[in-house]
């Protein structure tokens, strides 16, 4: 079933990024690894939620909107500098090439995380699916798994958000929804920017 191989992945990969820590990454390489391993921390602490294993809990899905919000937007593009995909890295040289697409991405984070947290308080619609692609990864400074990228999002004109420079839902809008239901739409533009800007491992 999808929703279990997501959380499967998920559950390793944090380890993963923890591994990376230990073998060589540095600077702002480990400082984006941090990140995005914070935010997969986030996730684990929600998916008993999403999986009905836990009774929701709006302080805990705020609280990881919380942590997404720090770790994207401005934030997360200061991570990029250009030229710093050096090992351990698994950036792709199209970050810099397509500069423009991965700033929409990371600041529409920085949105869909507001959203989310005033979705908090909005309990559950029910189902829990966490949506296509694994949340978040570790072995590049970007993440393993795709936390950001996909298409079932972000495509070209297509999918729930279309165009990244025009389809994006503002905070307020998804602040009304179910919080599951805005919590499936901040994984999936997760998913969808590491599909497109994270080499794929070996």
């Amino acid at each position: 079933m999808k929703r279990t191989t997501i959380l499967a992945a998920i559950a390793v990969t944090g380890t993963a990024a923890a591994a990376l820590a230990h073998s060589g990454a540095t600077g702002v390489v480990m400082d984006r690894m941090e990140a995005m391993k914070a935010m997969g921390d986030a996730v684990k602490t929600v998916t008993p939620m999403m999986r009905g294993e836990a009774e929701y809990d709006a302080d805990v899905m705020r609280e990881a909107a919380r942590i997404f919000q720090e770790h994207s937007g401005e934030a997360m593009i200061e991570l990029f500098p250009e030229g710093s995909n050096e090992a351990p890295s698994e950036a792709k040289d199209l970050i810099w090439s397509d500069w423009e697409r991965f700033e929409d991405l990371a600041r529409q984070l920085d949105v869909y995380a507001e959203g989310l947290e005033g979705a908090a308080g909005n309990g559950m619609a029910g189902g829990g699916n966490m949506g296509a692609g694994s949340m978040m990864g570790g072995s590049s400074g970007m993440g393993s798994g795709s936390m950001m990228g996909g298409s079932s999002m972000m495509g070209s004109g297509s999918g729930m958000m279309g165009d990244a420079a025009t389809g994006m839902m503002s905070a307020e809008d998804i602040a009304q929804m179910p919080a599951d239901a805005a919590f499936n739409m901040t994984t999936q533009l997760c998913s969808a920017c590491h599909s497109r800007f994270r080499a794929e491992d070996d």
